[in-house]
């Protein structure tokens, strides 16, 4: 194998096939020691937090891959925190996608004079850069058009996917009477004909869930959506 990438949660590794590897790590991210699945550094490990994510990504994919919802995933392994994937290209330099449910973090930072923590949104979707030098920036979806970074119609391609993706994703929490506040997916140009499909992965880290009002963490959260 060929490191290809070393990145924060997980490294990525060429395989021989063509294919590519991620293996997830246990270390997580945060800010000023406190931890924080959305921010742009790692401030500590937590045993079984690469396991706990390769466990919920491989559940969700594996359920996305049965409704033939294109995603790069091919298998896990989750004795070695490992998940074979498809190649694909990334949007520019990477771009996020956020779809909120209810109004929290950042989005009540910035529109808070307008709406009181916790509203209920319907679907609202925004993009973001990946750039952490920048605080991963919002982008409009003018901007993604005018900086060639995606088309009008990738643009619109992502956004049903993400409203698909992230209510599948919901309902299966529901079943667990866990409510999902918000989600980050990200998406590229997968395989030889680049068809657009859900890459990275679906886990803790990457959404917002919350149980009789309460905030979950990522760790616990996969703890309760395996319960028996």
């Amino acid at each position: 194998m060929k490191l290809i990438y070393k990145g924060k949660t997980k490294d990525v590794y060429e395989l021989e096939d063509g294919n590519y590897l991620f293996k997830f790590k246990d270390d997580v991210t945060g800010e000023d020691g406190v931890f924080d699945p959305g921010a742009n550094e790692v401030v500590f490990s937590i045993e079984g937090s690469g396991r706990a994510a390769l466990r919920l990504t491989k559940y969700f994919f594996e359920r996305l891959n049965s409704l033939n919802i294109p995603t790069h995933y091919i298998e896990a392994d989750l004795e070695n925190n490992t998940m074979k994937v498809l190649p694909a290209k990334i949007f520019g330099k990477g771009v996020e996608v956020i779809l909120r449910y209810r109004a929290v973090g950042s989005f009540i930072r910035r529109y808070g004079l307008y709406v009181e923590e916790g509203a209920p949104l319907d679907g609202y979707i925004e993009f973001t850069l990946k750039d952490d030098e920048r605080k991963d920036p919002l982008i409009t979806e003018d901007g993604l058009v005018m900086l060639n970074i995606m088309t009008r119609e990738e643009v619109e391609r992502v956004k049903r996917l993400t409203k698909e993706i992230s209510q599948i994703v919901r309902e299966e929490l529901k079943k667990r009477d866990i409510e999902l506040y918000d989600i980050k997916l990200e998406f590229g140009r997968i395989g030889d004909d680049e068809h657009i499909g859900l890459i990275d992965e679906i886990s803790g880290g990457n959404m917002r869930a919350y149980k009789d009002g309460k905030y979950i963490e990522p760790l616990k959260l996969v703890k309760i959506f395996f319960a028996d």
